[in-house]
């Protein structure tokens, strides 16, 4: 299994230390984890931002109508302050 080599300052350490100690785990299992908490939410953003720009695509027309002001500007028109 590939490796990864992560550089902490003494205080991180410490801390890490700490709470695999609390935990009962080691710190390897705990950065493990934290690390892959961080990619589940990453991947589960970039789904809900994926799921609004389909809502919003679809539903594009009714935004206009619902907010006229929001609106780019037509070619030619400017927009009056």
């Amino acid at each position: 299994m590939p490796a990864l080599n992560v550089e902490f300052s003494d205080r991180e350490l410490a801390d890490l230390r700490q709470i695999a100690k609390e935990r009962g785990t080691s710190m390897k299992a705990l950065v493990r984890e934290a690390a892959a908490a961080g990619i589940a939410r990453h991947r589960a953003l970039q789904e809900g931002a994926e799921a609004f720009r389909r809502f919003f695509a679809t539903h594009a027309d009714e935004f206009a109508a619902a907010f006229p002001e929001d609106e780019p500007a037509a070619k030619g028109e400017g927009r009056v302050a």
